[in-house]
């Protein structure tokens, strides 16, 4: 019996969508758990029939026949976006949708307040935006480790007056808060349809009426399914949100994330709920750099501009997807901070076709004081950080040349890995993934 993990190694984006289909699909897996992170994940799922979609919260097995989805109490739930979803998903033929997931009681519950507050405090900073997805994922965290007692968990949403008080409680103290930090008049342009949101008297009644599915359809797990599930699968797939590199502490500050992007909660939950499990982590990494929406990018490139398919576009809270050739020195970095992986997946090798030369990064010359820096990192207080990441974008890469070849640039990973890599995806579906590493599997 096997629980794999799927890690991100970089700021997002690496095909841990495909990835997931593809392990769900090889292992036969019964579930896929998420791990961390919440609605604003993007992870892209393509048929081998040809039907896409971007899943956000149900998990990305889901088109496979019978498979559940168990978001976690790591998990932060947005569930007005979660009914969206599986109505679309129903749309698109899986008519069961919501007969296959649970979600956790402690899981946490974005509300109207928490996403309005996100982005107002993103509208602040002007040209000096984090990158904030605006679903409100960073804001609902936020208020948890403050110790809020107002924040609602997914067991809450059956208690009708619970709710309203919670919901009333956050809305006073989240006003207060804004006020408060940005001593200005937030009904003024660009932040007046958000600051409105505060000002609906029966906002809280008509987002609880329209969640109310999620108690009708008995989404929210009393009975702890997890445990329940794994007695019947012989492989669970734990599904990461979002990459190494913008984890709350091993990220670039202030370009990072709120949520923990490393294994730990997913090896926490195998050992709470399916003990026998034999843990196998698996990170996931495109043969080039991406990253959506600002921060630093040291390889950014445009030379990659045009060759790469991308199903995440460009929005108005991240801005554009970047690219930057593969970065050896963050690649050994994330390796480092998840205290390395046991399978190496390497996506997007379809594009190397496109180019005649490849490049990959192997340090920053200039630079010897970063990288020394980058190995104690996660352990530096927030101004220490934000100077390193101050001298991450100004980093100068020195660059190794290859023949645009499948073979030369796997062999250059491995070598920067010191491991082989066990999965190469060449496409956008599970019939572009190949195991080369014989009982990887």
């Amino acid at each position: 019996m096997r629980a794999t993990i799927v890690i991100d190694l970089g700021f997002g984006d690496a095909g841990k969508g495909l990835i997931t289909d593809f392990l769900v699909r090889q292992t036969r897996a019964g579930v896929v758990v998420r791990y961390n992170g919440g609605a604003q994940a993007g992870h892209n799922v393509v048929t081998p029939e040809g039907v896409h979609h971007t899943f956000s919260q149900f998990g990305s097995g889901s088109f496979v026949t019978g498979v559940k989805t168990y978001l976690s109490k790591h998990m932060v739930v947005h569930p007005g976006a979660l009914l969206l979803e599986g109505d679309v998903l129903v749309k698109k033929g899986i008519s069961d949708i919501y007969s296959r997931i649970k979600i956790d009681p402690q899981a946490l519950i974005i509300t109207p307040y928490h996403q309005a507050a996100n982005r107002i405090k993103e509208l602040s900073r002007e040209s000096g935006r984090h990158g904030s997805c605006g679903v409100g994922v960073g804001e609902t965290v936020e208020d948890d480790l403050a110790g809020h007692e107002d924040c609602i968990r997914a067991g809450d949403l059956a208690d009708p007056n619970l709710l309203l008080q919670k919901m009333d409680s956050i809305r006073t103290r989240k006003q207060k808060e804004l006020l408060d930090a940005l001593g200005h008049d937030l009904s003024s342009l660009p932040t007046t349809s958000e600051w409105q949101v505060f000002q609906q008297n029966d906002l809280a009644v008509r987002w609880m009426d329209s969640i109310r599915r999620i108690i009708e359809l008995d989404l929210v797990d009393q009975t702890d399914s997890l445990s329940e599930w794994s007695k019947g699968t012989e492989s669970i797939v734990f599904e990461g949100a979002q990459g190494v590199l913008l984890d709350a502490n091993a990220g670039f500050f202030p370009y990072n994330s709120w949520t923990n992007c490393s294994p730990d909660n997913a090896i926490a939950l195998v050992h709470e709920h399916a003990p026998s499990f034999e843990i196998i982590k698996i990170g996931v990494s495109r043969c080039f750099t991406v990253r959506h929406g600002p921060g630093p990018l040291p390889t950014e490139t445009r030379e990659l501009d045009g060759i790469v398919k991308e199903h995440n576009q460009s929005n108005d809270w991240q801005g554009s997807v970047r690219y930057g050739w593969f970065d050896q020195v963050l690649f050994n970095y994330a390796l480092n901070a998840v205290n390395g992986v046991d399978l190496v997946a390497v996506t997007h090798l379809d594009i190397l076709n496109k180019l005649d030369e490849w490049k990959i990064c192997g340090h920053y010359p200039t630079d010897n004081i970063l990288e020394t820096n980058l190995a104690t990192y996660p352990s530096l207080s927030l101004a220490q950080k934000e100077s390193v990441t101050r001298q991450l974008m100004a980093a100068k890469p020195d660059y190794e040349s290859f023949a645009s070849k499948e073979s030369e640039i796997l062999r250059a990973i491995e070598r920067a890995s010191g491991m082989p890599i066990s999965i190469a995806a060449r496409g956008s579906n599970s019939q572009h993934v190949t195991i080369l590493e014989s009982n990887a599997i």
